[in-house]
């Protein structure tokens, strides 16, 4: 195992010799050939950086299949406890604040202790929870079950985005945050898919069993495979020697305000889909669980597409251009969806839009991430954070209001949408008045 904070990553077989640029040169045989090693990671052999995005794609991925494996269960979850669809919804409500506010919590200790310590004992929290919504004998009681496990979940984003952020930065970044959502994308597309089939073979306790197994996996995984990349000279240098000084250098940033609205903005329309979809699609559309956990991977592929074009372009034109095409993108898609409601073209009227929908959130999350990430390397730890706890807190906010607009009258694809394209709004004034594409600088090799 590969430990960078007591052996730094370089070649080892050569003395390193700072250059005037901040690189890291290594001489060898002839020193007028020797490669230059800009961030730690370069110098990390392929077979490492494979491994890295295998293991921390999926601890990320923790948390999508956290929150998306149950959502087949929904009309069952209203059955069992003999309660209303809105009641239910706020069980992801919970879950996702949780989210938050675990990310608040781990993100500034990983800056503060290093990576390994919070990323292990948060995934340990998440087993014990998942085992507590299994048996889980009221509605409350799972709720509460619901918002450990999402503060469990937490410290698999936070902590790979930082490890990341450690070893890379510029367009290697880009490519590096691309591959591990690429692994982590997967569990979108799966989780509806895993969760239906399991409603085939169990009931829903079953699935929160199947969590706590998969926590346990990744926490095993975690202890073998990732290492300490955030060495202790970083963990308490000038300007970031406490949380407040951290977030204050996170905050001060104006671009990092404009796509951290963005990102939330964006992540609030994707879980209004969220919250919906099973009622709008099982209920008004008359799905069965199977149907809908197809309709959703299939949805869910359109995101897993816009991440990895989304970071080939980025490379090349720069992220802030992506995210000009894609919040625009968004507002269309989700005016679209209300349209062809309200014209009653049915149902292929609301999933071709709603597909373009989730690709243009596929183009806008890495290009905003990156953003973020790439100016705030020494709190890379804070800033995921703040990024993690405004997509899942303010989501959890917004992603009810979809059922506040049904009382009555039950969800449509119009109530769904709306919500969706008043965040798409939002994001695009963010995009245009506080980031301002035209200031932003390009990023560096």
């Amino acid at each position: 195992m590969l430990d960078t904070a007591s052996h730094p990553v370089i070649p080892t077989s050569s003395h390193p010799v700072p250059t005037t640029t901040g690189a890291i040169r290594s001489l060898g045989k002839n020193p007028a050939t020797a490669p230059i090693v800009l961030h730690p990671g370069d110098s990390i052999p392929a077979s490492r950086r494979v491994l890295y995005i295998i293991v921390l794609g999926a601890l990320t991925a923790l948390g999508p299949f956290t929150i998306d494996l149950y959502l087949p269960a929904f009309p069952v979850l209203e059955a069992d406890f003999q309660t209303t669809a809105a009641a239910i919804q706020l069980t992801l409500t919970g879950t996702m604040i949780g989210f938050a506010l675990g990310q608040l919590i781990v993100g500034p200790l990983s800056d503060k202790v290093g990576r390994r310590i919070p990323l292990l004992s948060v995934t340990a929290l998440h087993v014990a929870a998942s085992i507590f919504a299994a048996l889980a004998p009221t509605l409350g009681t799972l709720s509460i079950a619901r918002v450990l496990m999402g503060a469990g979940a937490a410290a698999g984003g936070v902590v790979a985005a930082a490890i990341i952020r450690d070893l890379f930065g510029g367009k290697r970044l880009v490519v590096m945050l691309s591959r591990m959502a690429m692994v982590s994308g997967v569990a979108p597309v799966l989780a509806p898919l895993a969760g239906s089939a399991l409603l085939l073979v169990m009931n829903w306790r079953g699935i929160f069993v199947v969590l706590a197994v998969y926590g346990a996996v990744m926490l095993v995984s975690a202890i073998l495979f990732v290492p300490e990349t955030l060495p202790p000279a970083r963990r308490g240098g000038p300007g970031s020697s406490t949380v407040w000084q951290r977030y204050g250098s996170v905050f001060r940033d104006r671009v990092f305000i404009g796509v951290l609205i963005i990102g939330a903005m964006a992540f609030s329309g994707l879980f209004s889909y969220l919250s919906a979809s099973s009622f709008l699609f099982q209920v008004t559309y008359g799905f069965n669980p199977q149907q809908y956990g197809v309709l959703f991977a299939v949805n869910s592929v359109g995101v897993v597409v816009g991440v990895q074009i989304a970071s080939r372009l980025a490379a090349r034109f720069g992220p802030q251009w992506v995210l000009a095409v894609s919040t625009a993108v968004l507002v269309i898609a989700g005016g679209a969806i209300v349209l062809t409601d309200q014209l009653g073209l049915g149902l292929w009227g609301t999933v071709i839009p709603l597909f373009f929908f989730m690709t243009a959130c596929g183009f806008t999350f890495p290009c905003a991430q990156v953003l973020a990430l790439d100016r705030h390397g020494k709190a890379a730890g804070t800033a995921q954070s703040i990024i993690g706890a405004a997509n899942f807190g303010v989501a959890g906010i917004i992603s009810p209001v979809v059922g506040l607009l049904a009382t009555g009258s039950g969800i449509t694809a119009t109530t769904m949408a709306a919500v969706m394209v008043g965040c798409a709004v939002i994001g695009v004034l963010a995009l245009w008045l506080l980031v301002r594409p035209k200031t932003v600088e390009r990023l560096a090799p």
